[in-house]
C-alpha cells in the first residue's frame, strides 16, 4: 500500500478506457483492472469509458489530478487523447503526442527506424493497385500484412503465395491507414517491457498458431510466455538496449513495450513499438515486472507516480544511465 504522501502528490486519477478503435474491448479490460489496482492501493480513482470527446471535457467537473490512459489503438494510443489532455492541463501517464503518433503509424515509424539506422525488416506500402509480383520479389515469401494503425495484431495476413496478397490487402484495408507488406522474419518472437529508463526482463512468446495473432494474445490459453526468456545474458542485454534505443528514439517515456523478432543467425528485428500496452490477465508488461519482483499493483503505481515529473515526451535526459535488468 502507498503511503499518504505518495497519494496526496497522486491526487484522483481518471482510468481512460474503451474508446473506439477496434482495440475497445481489449482496453475495457486493461482499464478496469488498473482501476481495480489503484483502489486496491487506496488511490481516489474514476473509472471512464472514453466514447466521445465529452468525456474528456467532463474530467474538468470531476476534478482530476491526472489520467492513466488505458486507450488502445486509433483515439488513444496515437497521440490524440495525449493532445485532448495537454490542451485540458491534466497530466497523463506514458508518452507524449509526438512519440505516441509516431509510434503507433507502423509504416512512419520504420521509415524513422531506416533513417535513424536501427534494424527493421523490408517493407513496403501497399495500395488498391500495387503489383504483387514485383512486392513479392522485392521482400520474399512469406511476408506478413498489416494495416498501420492499428494493434493487438488485428487484420495481420501471412502470405505464402502471391495469390493470397489480393485478399490480404482486403483483410488490412477494412482498417483506417495504409497497408504494409513486411518480410516475414522467421525466429523467436520477444517482447521487451519499459518503465522508465529500465528494460525489463525479455519475455520469449511460443504459440502453435501460425503467428503471435489476436486469438493467440487474448484467448488461446495454449500460448507460452517464457520468462527468462532462455537468451544467453550478453545477448538478452544487447536486445533490452536495442528496445531501449528504439523507445528513446522515439521519444517514448513513462512506460511501454517493444516487440522484436530473433532470427536463425541471432540478428534481432524490432517489429513495433507499444506505448499504452495491454494490462489484461494475458498482458505481457505484468508479466515481466513480476519476473522483476513488482506485482500488477505496485507497477500501476509506478506508472502513475511517473507521470507526476511532468516529463511525456521529452525521453532520457543526456548523460543519464540507461538500465537493463534480467530475471
Amino acid at each position: 500500500m502507498i503511503d499518504t504522501q505518495q497519494k496526496q502528490a497522486i491526487g484522483r486519477v481518471a482510468v481512460l478506457m474503451g474508446g473506439w478503435s477496434a482495440e475497445r474491448e481489449v482496453s475495457l479490460k486493461s482499464g478496469m483492472a488498473v482501476y481495480d489496482a489503484l483502489l486496491r492501493q487506496g488511490v481516489d480513482a474514476l473509472a471512464v469509458d472514453v466514447e466521445s470527446g465529452e468525456a474528456l471535457l467532463d474530467l474538468l467537473d470531476a476534478s482530476v489530478d491526472r489520467a492513466f490512459i488505458a486507450l488502445h489503438g486509433r483515439g488513444g494510443e496515437d497521440g490524440t487523447v495525449q493532445g485532448a489532455l495537454e490542451i485540458l492541463g491534466i497530466p497523463y501517464t506514458g508518452s507524449g503526442v509526438l512519440a505516441s503518433a509516431l509510434a503507433m503509424d507502423k509504416l512512419r515509424c520504420k521509415q524513422f527506424f531506416d533513417g535513424v539506422g536501427l534494424p527493421t525488416p523490408p517493407y513496403m506500402e501497399m495500395d488498391a493497385e500495387a503489383d504483387h509480383e514485383f512486392i513479392a520479389a522485392s521482400l520474399g515469401l512469406p511476408l506478413m500484412v498489416k494495416p498501420v494503425l492499428e494493434g493487438s495484431s488485428i487484420g495481420l495476413t501471412r502470405v505464402e503465395h502471391v495469390s493470397e496478397m489480393a485478399m490480404a490487402w482486403q483483410a488490412a484495408a477494412r482498417y483506417p491507414g495504409a497497408v504494409l507488406a513486411e518480410k516475414w522474419i522467421d525466429g523467436d518472437e520477444y517482447t521487451v517491457a519499459i518503465l522508465g529508463d529500465e528494460a525489463l526482463p525479455l519475455i520469449r512468446v511460443e504459440t502453435p498458431h501460425e503467428f503471435y495473432d489476436y486469438s493467440a494474445k487474448y484467448e488461446d490459453n495454449s500460448t507460452r510466455y517464457h520468462c527468462p526468456a532462455g537468451l544467453a545474458a550478453e545477448v538478452e542485454t544487447q536486445m533490452q538496449r536495442l528496445a531501449l534505443a528504439a523507445f528513446r528514439a522515439v521519444g517514448g517515456c513513462g512506460w511501454g513495450r517493444v516487440d522484436l523478432m530473433r532470427d536463425a543467425d541471432g540478428v534481432a528485428w524490432i517489429i513495433e513499438i507499444n506505448t499504452v500496452p495491454g494490462m489484461t490477465d494475458h498482458s505481457l508488461v505484468p508479466m515481466a515486472a513480476k519476473a522483476r519482483g513488482m506485482d500488477f499493483d505496485e507497477l500501476v503505481v509506478q506508472i502513475v507516480i511517473a507521470s507526476l515529473h511532468g516529463e511525456n515526451g521529452n525521453g532520457q535526459q543526456a548523460g543519464e544511465e540507461e538500465h537493463v535488468r534480467t530475471a
